[in-house]
Order: C-alpha cells, then sequence, then structure tokens
C-alpha cells in the first residue's frame, strides 16, 4: 500500500503538467495506472476502516455497552470484506484488468448442444448486467432448430477477462431434454473460450500483408441493411493460422476495426500462453468437446452445479443459469493461487 500511494501521488503530480495531454495515448495509460493504484488502495482502506469499526465495537462489548451479537455480526460482515479483497488481490496480472472476449461453440449433442450453448449465453450475459458490465454481441451463428451453433461476446469493465479467465473449458449439462419426445435424460457439451481484449496499452504489430479478408452477409437479426449487404466481415491471420469474424456494426468498416481488434487479442492471447509453457506453469490444453473433458457439470434433475478443478458445488441451479457464478469464480481463483 505504501508504494501505490506513492505512485498515486506521482501519477497525479504528472496529470497536472500543463503539457500532460500533449501524448494522448501516454496520458491515458497513465490515467490508467492511475485509476488501477487507487482501485486497490480504495479496497484495502475500507477493509481497514471496517476492522477499526469492528475494534471499537469490542471495546463498547466490554463495558457493556454493545451486545456479543452485534460484535458477532461486524465480525462476520469484516470476514467477508476481508475474503473479498483477498479474492480481488489474485487478479494482480498486466492482463486481469482487461477487457474479454467470450466464445461460446456447441459441441457434441446436435440440437440439445445448441439449446445448452443459448442457455450459457444468458447466463454470461445475466452474470455480466448483474455487475454492471457492458455486453457486446460481435458475432452470431444460430442453430438449424434452437439455440446457438457459436457466439463471441465482447464484456466491457474492470477486470472482466481477469474474473472470467477460469471459465475456459468444456462445460457440460445434463437433464431430461425438451427436444426428446421420450423424455429421456441426455447428455450435451459446450466449449467456452475467454480471450484478453487488448486496449491501447499493448502494442500489438499486425502486418496489412498477413491478413487475408473475406467479407459476407449477417446471419442475425438487424434490419434489412444488415442482412442484404455484405457488411460482415472475416479475416485470417496467414501466419498463426487465426481466424475471426465480426458481423457487430452494419458498417463493414467498423467490423474489419473490430475484427484487428479481436486479432489483436487473439495474438497476446498466443503470447501469454507461450510464456507460461516457457515458465512451466501451462495447465492444459484446451480439451475435446466431449465426454470426460469438462471442467464443470450442470445436473438439472439431481440439482446440481460442480466445478471438477475445485470440487465446488452448489444446489442452486436455477441461480447459477440465472448469472450467479461469482462463487464458482472466486473459488478457481482462490484455489489456482493456493496450488501455485
Amino acid at each position: 500500500m505504501d508504494n501505490r500511494l506513492i505512485q498515486i501521488e506521482d501519477k497525479e503530480q504528472i496529470s497536472l503538467d500543463p503539457n500532460f495531454w500533449n501524448d494522448a495515448d501516454n496520458a491515458e495509460l497513465i490515467l490508467k495506472e492511475l485509476k488501477s493504484h487507487k482501485h486497490w488502495v480504495q479496497g484495502y482502506q475500507e477493509v481497514k476502516t471496517l476492522l477499526d469499526d469492528l475494534e471499537v465495537l469490542f471495546e463498547f462489548e466490554k463495558e457493556g455497552e454493545a451486545s456479543v451479537d452485534e460484535v458477532d455480526e461486524k465480525y462476520k460482515e469484516v470476514m467477508a470484506a476481508v475474503d473479498n479483497l483477498e479474492f480481488r488481490s489474485t487478479l494482480n496480472k498486466p492482463e486481469d484488468e482487461l477487457n474479454a472476449i467470450l466464445e461460446i461453440n456447441a459441441g457434441a449433442g446436435g440440437t440439445e448442444s445448441c439449446d445448452w450453448s443459448e442457455m450459457l449465453f444468458r447466463m454470461y450475459v445475466m452474470w455480466a448486467e448483474r455487475n454492471g458490465f457492458k455486453v457486446t454481441e460481435l458475432n452470431r451463428q444460430d442453430g438449424d432448430v434452437a439455440g446457438i451453433k457459436s457466439v463471441e461476446l465482447e464484456i466491457t469493465g474492470d477486470f472482466v477477462f481477469g474474473l472470467l479467465k477460469g471459465e475456459n473449458g468444456v462445460h457440460r449439462l445434463v437433464r431430461v431434454s425438451p427436444f426428446n419426445s421420450q423424455g429421456k435424460r441426455m447428455t450435451s457439451f459446450a466449449s467456452v473460450f475467454v480471450h484478453p481484449m487488448v486496449d491501447d496499452s499493448i502494442e500489438i504489430e499486425v502486418n496489412p500483408a498477413d491478413l487475408d479478408w473475406d467479407t459476407f452477409r449477417s446471419s442475425g437479426a438487424g434490419g434489412q441493411h444488415v442482412n442484404k449487404t455484405e457488411s460482415a466481415v472475416r479475416v485470417r491471420h496467414l501466419p498463426s493460422g487465426i481466424v475471426v469474424e465480426c458481423q457487430q456494426e452494419r458498417s463493414q468498416h467498423l467490423n474489419r476495426e473490430k475484427a484487428i481488434q479481436m486479432l489483436k487479442s487473439r495474438l497476446y492471447e498466443k503470447e501469454l500462453e507461450k510464456q507460461l509453457e516457457a515458465r512451466g506453469e501451462i495447465e492444459a490444453s484446451k480439451n475435446k468437446n466431449e465426454w470426460g473433458s469438462q471442467i464443470r457439470s450442470y445436473v438439472l434433475d439431481d440439482r446440481r452445479v460442480k466445478d471438477h478443478r475445485t470440487n465446488y458445488q452448489t444446489s442452486q441451479t436455477d441461480a447459477v443459469l440465472n448469472g450467479q457464478i461469482d462463487e464458482f469464480l472466486k473459488a478457481y481463483l482462490m484455489n489456482k493461487v493456493t496450488a501455485s
């Protein structure tokens, strides 16, 4: 905290320089760093204030001016705040503060898996909205009968990538399928990939000569203009083989800009993975979209959602599918810190 307070003072002094905005990119970078330091200091000071209040209340209880129940209640409040601060402290890598691209793909299971992909889509959108994050749909391919074959979302807010990075992997659904006339219990799969969305603070060089562009008509709803013009774009990065699509905007030009940003995000993530491999910290390669490779199971008729990496589970299946997944995110990040 002492170091962060010094950093805040130094950067605030720099921001007062009359020539501060002459270099707009550098100015924005400094303000982002300043915001980050203030975020951590504020969290620390809030917990410290709660702890001070608890100590005062404890003294009052000794003097007979407060009850044991009041002290216990304040103690629980302090411990919850400490736990939350400890959880937040796991988000300590530069990429953790970035926005995220969340990609969902239906796996083995046909229509059932497409429906499961749409359920996951709804879950993450509700989680994002509950946390005050902005959600933008970048690309979507609907299922032949129902649901979604694939979808990409941009989720914007503080520490979104850090919070969601543990969602990478295969999610398994077990339920009595509404698409099965015999009412059989069905198992289906969908994969979730989370990529950090690079911003101006991270420089990624892309050579235009390495790009192969295609245009096509948008597939989703969006009015006559969107569906009748080739505004959607697809770009392939030839050296890496990475392909991204974007059909978010009505304008092909805007979709090209967003596609380049998405490509840079994938390239940045690839570089992060290389660094992890070099340090021997890579957990596992992305698993196949089928039985035995899932990170989490959602068993609806048994009312159980279980994360197979942390063993955290809950019987509140409806709440989870309505976006209440924070305890799963927390369990994964805290478990990762303990394991390391």
